[in-house]
């Protein structure tokens, strides 16, 4: 470790602090500061998205807006991941170590965190890019690789700006952002209201088997973007080891879902008043038609601000999993790194896929990595009552608290890994779709599946191993850790 950074950082300087632990001393703020830093995220051009997704898979409006709130549930989960932030001091990826192993969690970190990284990166740049390019087409820059390429690489470089200040300009914007987003958003809803068609009915009403398919893969869809944010430690680690984990969870899970809520349904309803002919052109490309000349500019600076909100924090999150991992490189030329390897993947989805497309495939496939590994943190911190100890966290040495066998914890691995191989049995997606959900009429169930096969597998063999190290593993019956 290096040596202790005072904070707050001036925000003319980069934040230094990797995954340092911090002190008492340096602790600050309150649980509530944390609603805007998850509402600036989640004020995004992918809601609209995924609501307009739902009513294309068949669904009238009743039955997206139902999807829509029970997709919003597992926020939860990510507001009870981020208490374990303030309890241990340092990053999420260094409290797994606890779940998996020192070398365990090596390999966890090193796949599962950079992939559900570098995947979100490139969903929300390619966002950007597409919204860009469409109104740069506008003033006639209409090359279709170039221009969205250029937009890309302007924003993955603000972006990692961002994530190169750190913690202290992430909680001092946000709130700023989050208000800017919402009134530009809730202005573009003003002008899509009017188009909505509030007596739709789907052209092919839905019943039986076909209905609860597409209610199920539109819940796996909105589920992979909550499950995903295991981060949420590394925003909440500043905080009072005092703060009350109740309002560490209300205000991280409001803050993510209440936004979330309301512009996917607006999204759903937008999808009423557009046919399927302007769809079939994106729906950002939709979705500018039906706005003045003058808004269309503004929303599309909005949707980039939104982008640059969320890859930021993600950036600066994924920033601190190199050290995690044993690699040695400080925090900020890790976060040049990340923005490098989601500018790349960004490139790639640009050329070859539409932004719909991209979007409803890569979190309906992100839910096999993130359902188990949020499940088994967020069941982690419920057994050890969110006790975790920092210096015991960061002692690597063979023997050590978190040592394990030879520096693995089969329960942690063993639950991730069948919570993913049972979820994929129960997947519908149009790369693969397992063969129980197409035995079962192309139900998915991969989200219920894997959270429920990682939870209880990982405390059926946490109470096991207990009985063998009570020190180190946490148990029903809560023994220390």
């Amino acid at each position: 470790m290096t040596d202790a950074v005072s904070y707050p950082e001036p925000l003319a300087h980069p934040e230094k602090r990797g995954i340092e632990l911090i002190e008492s001393s340096e602790r600050h703020g309150r649980a509530r500061d944390l609603f805007p830093v998850w509402a600036a995220p989640n004020v995004s051009v992918l809601n609209f998205t995924v609501g307009a997704t739902l009513i294309l898979l068949g669904m009238e409006l009743w039955q997206a807006f139902l999807v829509i709130i029970a997709g919003s549930l597992p926020w939860i989960l990510t507001g009870i991941v981020a208490t374990s932030g303030p309890a241990a001091g340092t990053s999420g990826s260094v409290i797994t170590r606890a779940i998996y192993g020192i070398r365990g969690n090596r390999v966890v970190v090193a796949f599962f965190g950079w992939f559900i990284s570098a995947v979100f990166l490139a969903l929300n740049w390619l966002a950007s890019s597409f919204m860009g390019a469409e109104l740069l087409a506008q003033i006639g820059f209409t090359d279709p690789v170039l221009v969205p390429v250029l937009v890309t690489i302007i924003v993955a470089a603000i972006t990692v700006l961002v994530a190169v200040f750190g913690h202290s300009l992430i909680l001092r914007s946000y709130p700023v952002v989050a208000s800017v987003l919402l009134a530009i958003f809730l202005l573009v809803t003003a002008f899509v209201l009017p188009h909505v068609q509030w007596g739709y009915t789907a052209p092919a009403p839905l019943e039986g088997l076909p209905l609860w398919s597409a209610m199920t893969i539109g819940f796996a869809i909105l589920a992979s973007s909550p499950l995903s944010y295991s981060n949420s430690p590394d925003l909440a680690r500043y905080l009072p080891t005092s703060t009350k984990p109740s309002h560490i969870i209300a205000a991280t899970a409001l803050g993510g879902a209440l936004p979330a809520i309301f512009f996917t349904s607006v999204g759903a309803l937008l999808a009423t008043g557009i046919d399927s002919a302007a769809m079939d052109l994106g729906i950002e490309s939709a979705l500018l038609a039906l706005l003045p000349a003058w808004l269309g500019p503004i929303f599309v600076v909005g949707v980039i601000i939104n982008t640059i909100a969320l890859n930021g924090m993600t950036t600066y999150t994924a920033s601190m999993a190199f050290q995690s991992i044993g690699v040695p490189i400080r925090r900020i030329p890790s976060a040049v790194v990340v923005g490098a390897i989601g500018t790349a993947l960004t490139i790639y989805l640009v050329m070859s896929t539409s932004l719909l497309d991209a979007v409803n495939l890569m979190l309906q496939l992100l839910v096999l990595i993130s359902g188990p590994t949020m499940t088994v943190f967020a069941t982690d911190v419920i057994l050890r009552r969110n006790r975790y100890s920092g210096d015991d966290l960061f002692d690597e040495q063979p023997g050590s608290r978190f040592w394990y066998s030879g520096g693995w914890h089969v329960p942690g691995l063993l639950a991730i890994g069948l919570g993913a191989a049972v979820a994929s049995l129960f997947l519908t997606s149009s790369v693969w779709t397992g063969p129980i959900a197409a035995a079962m009429g192309f139900l998915d169930l991969s989200v219920p599946v894997s959270m429920v096969v990682t939870a209880g597998v990982y405390i059926a063999l946490t109470r096991l191993a207990a009985k063998r190290r009570p020190t180190a593993i946490p148990s029903i019956e809560g023994a220390p850790a």
